[in-house]
């Protein structure tokens, strides 16, 4: 082996002789290789990162939001979280009765009415127009945030009373505002028809209220005229009076029913708004426009008329009137509308009954409604009124469609002018291919058929994956469960 004395090299170990070199004749290695590897190299230190100092507003929301998770999961108050919870609320300028989880946001607004503003839009923010985030603003809005979540969500347990109901009813109501929903957009209710851009809200508030409902002596609240009046219609409320309406007598069943009219009416009155924008027809020009003067056409009655201008009279005569076509061309359809009323199809039930009744009320519409289950009744002759017909039905039991179908075929007159709406989850069992062939048949003789899962504000549907690849390959593929949808789908055919 050769001693490295013998080469004239020095060992490797040693450090070269000679002038220490200055930074710049110093070769670093490339990016990414270890200086160590280089001979008489030491790796560079590296540099320490900045200290990171923390956010006061970030904290503050993060005791805010800490505080909202403890009083969800455990109704006992932290001490620590609640007293600093308390000087985030006060140092921002709001009031402490935010923190009291007894307090309802009405009783809030009420002593400190500036707030509803805020409230209103609460979670759905503009966004800056910079890009630049206002931590204190997000500080505050967690603040009101919170107390929303808190009062929908941390519901307590053992019985309810009516006044329990209809301050929680309110408390989602201001929680459906901030998130610019209509009363009910959250909880498939008086909302119907609102825009969503999910079910899980919906399903997860609908779960609420129907528990509450369900923890509350309903047969002693309707039995008191005083307490029957505290309680808000909604749609697990009016599915608990509809399974229990067979129980109620005298002033209890007056009661129910007042509900039952008040909740029909109030989903009546959006849903026919929707049913009257979507039903207009094209202008029918073979009709001659009607010569009144509300019709007339003031700005085609000046230009057509121009060329009898006078200039030495400075005057326009007109030798003729031009008016506008008002009348809409309509043509008689049949509209054949077949729901399920299985326990697991209520709100679908109560929307196609209000539903079908608007329809009915238009012109040169004749409408039909049969209700099944194992067995199938014809709501034809109380069409008009979805009051009456939900009181006639009864909700749950099995399925058997194709009782439903012998009902419903030898209603169809005219197939080419005939639509069939049938809302069903489609779970019928043994009588699946049965069902099927008779709404094959029905398609094929030129009905337009129309399956659709659920008819609900909140668009939730679950459908039978059998059912719903035979629909699918037949053309006629099962309608999105939302109440607008189905809407669009009938003024396609009856316009």
């Amino acid at each position: 082996m050769t001693d490295p004395a013998s080469t004239g090299l020095p060992p490797a170990e040693s450090p070269v002789p000679g002038p220490s070199p200055d930074a710049s004749s110093v070769h670093l290695p490339p990016a990414g290789l270890p200086a160590a590897g280089l001979p008489g190299v030491a790796p560079l230190p590296a540099a320490a990162p900045p200290p990171v100092v923390p956010d006061p507003d970030d904290n503050r929301r993060q005791v805010l939001y800490w505080r909202l998770l403890a009083r969800l999961f455990d109704p006992e108050e932290q001490a620590a979280l609640e007293s600093a919870s308390l000087a985030v609320v006060e140092d921002v300028g709001l009031p402490s009765a935010l923190l009291d989880p007894g307090a309802s946001v009405d009783s809030v607004v009420q002593r400190h009415p500036e707030l509803a503003d805020e409230f209103d839009g609460l979670m759905t923010p503009e966004p800056e127009p910079d890009g630049a985030r206002d931590r204190a603003a997000e500080v505050r809005r967690a603040a009101l945030a919170s107390k929303l979540l808190l009062n929908v969500f941390s519901t307590g347990s053992g019985t309810v009373s009516a006044g329990q109901l209809a301050r929680w009813q309110a408390d989602a109501g201001w929680l459906e505002r901030s998130l610019g929903r209509p009363p009910g957009g959250l909880r498939g209710g008086r909302g119907a028809g609102a825009v969503t851009d999910g079910p899980g809200a919906e399903l997860e508030l609908g779960a609420v209220e129907a528990d509450l409902v369900r923890r509350m002596h309903l047969r002693e609240v309707l039995a008191d005229p005083a307490l029957a009046a505290r309680l808000t219609p909604s749609m697990s409320l009016i599915e608990q009076l509809l399974r229990d309406k067979g129980n109620l007598s005298g002033i209890a069943l007056a009661n129910a029913k007042s509900l039952i009219r008040r909740y029909v009416d109030e989903v009546a009155q959006v849903l026919r708004t929707q049913v009257e924008k979507a039903t207009v027809g094209e202008l029918d020009r073979s009709v001659p426009p009607k010569r009144v003067f509300r019709n007339l056409d003031l700005d085609r009655t000046l230009w057509k008329n121009l060329t009898n201008w006078s200039p030495e009279e400075e005057r326009l005569y007109v030798d003729r009137l031009y008016y506008r076509h008002t009348v809409r061309r309509t043509t008689p359809q049949r509209l054949v509308v077949v729901v399920d009323q299985s326990g697991s199809m209520v709100d679908s039930m109560v929307n196609c009954t209000i539903l079908a009744s608007i329809f009915a009320g238009l012109p040169k519409v004749d409408v039909h409604l049969i209700a099944y289950d194992t067995r199938a009744i014809d709501l034809t002759p109380w069409v008009h009124d979805p009051f009456d017909v939900l009181l006639r039905t009864n909700l749950g039991g099995g399925n058997d469609g194709p009782v439903a179908m012998a009902m419903a075929r030898p209603k169809i007159a005219e197939p080419k002018n005939t639509v069939m709406v049938w809302i069903s989850d489609f779970y019928e069992f043994d009588r699946s291919q049965p069902l099927f062939e008779g709404i094959e048949a029905v398609h094929r003789s030129g009905v337009r058929f129309i399956p659709v899962g659920s008819v609900t504000s909140s668009g939730r549907q679950e459908v039978n994956p059998w059912f719903r690849e035979r629909f699918k390959a037949l053309g006629t593929p099962v309608v999105s469960g939302h109440i607008d949808k189905l809407v669009h789908e009938l003024k396609t055919f009856l316009t």
